[in-house]
């Protein structure tokens, strides 16, 4: 007998890789995805799932009769509940309520218990998903997969991805590419890889709101805020990451997901989910700045489109969240700056005094200041607000401004498009432009309503 297996378990693994045609026609290099959504259970997370099993049995943390508890956006559940069904364990999940009905009719269908959580808390909040996943996998006979925190995630990905994606390739892989979730599937292939070819290109893909491009660009934590995407991203720095294996990380909207999502699915012909189509985004941005003729780069496809039917491939409600809305050629963070013409960036180090950056202020002009460190890294911004509330303080006007640093900023490079420029001020207060983890620029909203009141200005100008 061929191809005929004990259980559902052994068929986790051995996904196959296809070339992009018609998506990255135009670019210089050639791209693969690598379909993870094969997996028996519908995405790349039947690996860790199996891995953790594995691993907890093994060290006889899972025993008989236990229930597996997970918080999870869908996937992690889906091959958790899926190994669970194999091996005899109940299991019980805790989603946000982002998260697609699909989804939770699918971890029900495994007999799963489904506990849905609000999404716009912050993760110590008791009713964030961390926390009260966290709260039933201390019951009695629980176990707690933790996937944010447990390295048989990252080993997963070292001991089976990995090795599978560079026999596949024979070796041939010049950059991989793949969605920032946990942080594990980048960082358990970015380290088998590298030991494989140091050379070897690692690229994180990064949606906007969550705060790992800020964290890589600058090494500070800013405030994350809700995106729509599910699967990738995140508020909070799980220890499941390794940023020594990753090389650069590039930033894209939820609009961009949704509608690269749907593109792959009508010009490839692979069903997949937001979180590939946003993977796909990024890989053809980091390919228009750094592609070569010869170049093999591979992106990493999560999981399926059908866990997506009511959202991203359902019109109405792509329309309601202005995903349908077409863009505008509105250009990058570079025409913006060339645009207004040069201006010096005034910072100021963490030692300095509340007395001496309102004076800076004044004399510039300014209300909002970078603060930076010796070394020239990004530490902070500094507001007037702050810095009125420290002064009217008796003996206010001595204290050290990196007391009140704020990280209500955002970071962007100059390619970084106006249309997710946008998306950051949403939230964010200002924007530096970053070169070499350094910054070089500071934008403001004014900055960004005076761009787009001359382009569109100008495309009026054109239409006469």
């Amino acid at each position: 007998m061929r191809n005929v297996h004990d259980n559902i378990l052994s068929c986790v693994g051995d996904t196959p890789i296809v070339r992009v045609n018609r998506l990255a026609s135009a670019l210089q290099g050639t791209l693969y995805m690598k379909l993870e959504m094969l997996n028996p259970g519908g995405s790349v997370k039947d690996r860790i799932a199996l891995q953790m099993v594995d691993d907890a049995e093994e060290a006889g943390a899972l025993t008989p009769g236990a229930t597996i508890v997970e918080g999870t956006s869908g996937n992690t559940g889906a091959g958790l509940a899926m190994v669970g069904a194999v091996r005899g364990y109940r299991s019980a999940f805790v989603m946000p309520d982002k998260q697609s009905e699909e989804k939770r009719a699918a971890l029900r269908a495994y007999g799963a218990r489904v506990v849905v959580t609000p999404t716009a808390v912050e993760p110590e909040d008791p009713r964030s998903y961390y926390s009260v996943s966290a709260k039933l996998g201390g019951e009695p006979q629980a176990w707690f997969a933790n996937q944010y925190h447990n390295p048989s995630n990252p080993i997963a990905h070292y001991k089976s991805t990995g090795p599978e994606l560079w026999e596949q390739m024979d070796g041939k892989i010049d950059a991989f590419v793949a969605g920032l979730g946990t942080g594990g599937t980048i960082s358990g292939i970015g380290k088998y890889l590298k030991e494989k070819n140091p050379d070897i290109k690692i690229i994180g893909v990064d949606p906007v709101g969550s705060l790992y491009y800020d964290y890589f660009h600058t090494g500070q934590m800013t405030e994350p805020y809700t995106y729509v995407v599910e699967g990738i991203g995140e508020d909070f720095m799980p220890t499941t990451v390794d940023w020594q294996y990753i090389d650069d990380v590039v930033r894209v909207n939820d609009k961009e997901c949704m509608q690269m999502t749907r593109r792959v699915v009508r010009e490839e012909g692979v069903f997949c989910g937001g979180s590939c189509g946003g993977a796909v985004a990024g890989a053809l941005k980091w390919m228009r700045l750094h592609g070569k003729e010869d170049m093999n780069i591979v992106v990493l496809m999560p999981d399926s489109g059908s866990r997506y039917l009511s959202k991203i491939f359902n019109d109405n409600w792509m329309r309601e969240n202005g995903f349908m809305d077409p863009d505008y050629g509105l250009g990058s963070v570079r025409d913006l700056v060339r645009g207004r013409g040069e201006r010096e960036l005034i910072s100021v180090p963490p030692d300095a005094s509340v007395n001496e950056v309102v004076g800076i202020m004044k004399l510039h002009g300014i209300s909002n200041l970078p603060v930076v460190s010796a070394e020239g890294q990004l530490t902070g911004v500094l507001t007037e607000t702050a810095l009125l509330e420290r002064a009217l303080r008796v003996g206010g006007g001595n204290t050290q401004v990196q007391e009140l640093v704020l990280s209500n900023y955002t970071t962007v490079d100059a390619d970084t498009e106006i249309s997710v420029l946008a998306d950051l001020f949403r939230r964010a207060r200002v924007a530096f432009v970053v070169e070499g983890h350094k910054p070089t620029a500071i934008i403001t909203k004014i900055d960004l309503i005076d761009y787009i009141s001359q382009v569109t200005a100008a495309m009026g100008e054109g239409g006469k």
